[in-house]
């Protein structure tokens, strides 16, 4: 095991893959409670009930595709990366398609099948790796700051420290209620253990902040060890269903599988390049056994789809399992195994609460910000597609979006100053895509 994944090579071992890998899962585990309430769309009252998902069975389709998708990104990719069904991608599957347009969830989980398939097509080709490979390395850099950037927000908001404000959109939040507190004191427990050097100090920070949640009554002490698992068979195989209906061929549907695809593909390769950046994996700025990985999130995807999930894709939450030592695919099979176990223990992860995660996503977002040094920031052209690139991923809550703008105008940037050599000819692909994008489908 030790030399198929390489532990000597890069520098790890059994403790820090299983503390990595098990970091990852704390970090992602929100994952299984929020998507059934999303995809259910729990929040919406006066939605009938027999449109709805069947919550329980979306939890099970959760978990298992999360666990296939690790398990073959570990085995194959062999990329210290979890997959799961993608924040934002579930939202747009339930507000937008299913609520928004009035599409039958099954059509939904039917464009998400067919999103897949063509990844899986694409992946095969070797076209989505030769994509990756063709995007400017000072770019892949500034995607990687620009994750960084977005999770910290999304940790600093799902703490409530910042928080909406009608007048100037985001402000500091309450930092005397107890969330942000409990937040906080994650944050400089898990910095000080890291400026100390401690092996595993986000993980301990985790721990640490759920034990000080249940003393001072923020974290619910569970009272059920194991739970019964769920039936899945509302939502297996359901996707298929819709391909015998008319309704399912349509403009409409074409947009949103068009969508799933646009947003997935960039999310996972923006997420990819990330982590490997952080794991110090990439080789003169590209990445090795790129197809491999690829292929795994081609197929989480598609199997997800069958299952009853919205799209599963590269979490970026593995950086927390990579700052707490992982470096290889083992660290998956860990978090792959912990997915599993939750079928069983789900009670456990009402203790993994947004305070909890929190500080594991702001201290790996400063970490992953680290990227801007390799940025030429003396090139002008290079400067200001980076930038975009980096800070509209948090302005517009989107990865794929920030990669949008930083690359639409890179070829601009680069033509004006006379370097149209130096630009792929991929890019200017990229460059008619994504205005294409702005115009039909945002």
């Amino acid at each position: 095991m030790q030399k198929y994944f390489e532990f000597e090579k890069l520098g790890t071992n059994y403790r820090r893959e299983i503390i990595g890998g098990f970091t990852t899962f704390l970090a992602m585990a929100y994952i299984l409670v929020v998507n059934p309430l999303t995809l259910s769309l729990a929040s919406v009252k006066d939605f009938p009930d027999a449109l709805r998902m069947d919550h329980g069975a979306v939890f099970v389709a959760t978990a298992l595709a999360s666990a296939l998708g690790s398990i073959v990104m570990g085995l194959i990719g062999k990329y210290p990366l979890a997959l799961a069904p993608g924040m934002g991608l579930n939202a747009f599957f339930a507000f937008s398609v299913v609520l928004g347009s009035g599409i039958p969830w099954q059509h939904a989980l039917g464009a998400v099948f067919i999103s897949g398939v063509f990844f899986l097509i694409l992946t095969l080709t070797g076209l989505r790796e030769k994509i990756i490979n063709a995007i400017p390395t000072d770019l892949k850099y500034a995607v990687g700051a620009g994750i960084g950037l977005f999770i910290t927000f999304v940790g600093l908001q799902s703490a409530k420290i910042i928080v909406n404000n009608d007048a100037t959109l985001v402000g500091l939040g309450d930092l005397t209620s107890p969330e942000p507190l409990l937040a906080i004191f994650g944050i400089i427990v898990t910095v000080i253990m890291m400026t100390r050097g401690v092996s595993g100090a986000v993980f301990y920070g985790m721990v640490l902040t759920v034990i000080v949640g249940m003393i001072f009554g923020e974290i619910k002490v569970p009272h059920q060890i194991v739970g019964q698992v769920p039936s899945i068979s509302p939502t297996f195989g359901a996707a298929f269903s819709s391909f015998n209906d008319s309704s399912f061929y349509t403009t409409a549907m074409l947009g949103v599988i068009l969508t799933f695809l646009f947003v997935d593909f960039f999310d996972n390769a923006g997420t990819l390049v990330a982590v490997a950046g952080q794991a110090g994996l990439m080789k003169d700025g590209k990445l090795p056994r790129a197809g491999r990985a690829l292929i795994s999130d081609s197929v989480a995807s598609t199997v997800g789809a069958v299952l009853g999930t919205s799209t599963t894709t590269s979490f970026v939450e593995s950086t927390a399992g990579v700052a707490a030592g992982a470096r290889t695919g083992f660290a998956s099979l860990v978090t792959a195994a912990c997915f599993i176990l939750a079928l069983f223990f789900f009670p456990l992860l009402s203790v993994i609460t947004a305070p909890v995660t929190a500080p594991a996503l702001i201290i790996v977002g400063a970490l992953m910000v680290g990227n801007l040094g390799k940025i030429d920031w003396t090139r002008f052209e290079i400067a200001v597609p980076a930038f975009l690139t980096m800070i509209a991923m948090p302005l517009s809550y989107s990865i794929a979006t920030g990669i949008a703008i930083g690359f639409v105008f890179y070829p601009i940037t680069m033509i004006v100053k006379g370097r149209i050599k130096d630009i792929h000819p991929i890019m200017y692909l990229f460059f008619v895509i994504f205005v294409l994008y702005f115009i039909f489908l945002q």
